[in-house]
């Protein structure tokens, strides 16, 4: 079995009030991963992800481009150990 991890990352640019953290969530059940995604006071997004190194490799890449309404600058993450959680989480 492949080692699950974590990807926790923070995304700045124009990524609130896009629909951005939906479109994180899409991508990430697109992807087949778990976790969550935020946003932060101070207009930066915040997600958790949680698979293969691989897979987890692609799912930034896609949040990277974005969707659409978004203009994403950078995203800046660190991995981390998996929790193991199974569902992917919009938090308010």
């Amino acid at each position: 079995m492949t080692k699950r991890v974590c990807v926790h990352g923070v995304v700045s640019g124009r990524v609130q009030g896009v629909g951005f953290r939906a479109f994180v969530r899409r991508t990430a059940e697109e992807f087949g991963v778990s976790g969550w995604v935020k946003n932060n006071y101070n207009g930066t997004v915040e997600f958790a992800a949680e698979g293969t190194r691989e897979v987890l490799f692609g799912f930034v890449e896609a949040v990277r481009r974005g969707n659409r309404f978004s203009n994403v600058q950078s995203v800046e993450f660190d991995w981390e150990v998996a929790s193991n959680k199974t569902t992917f989480d919009v938090l308010r």
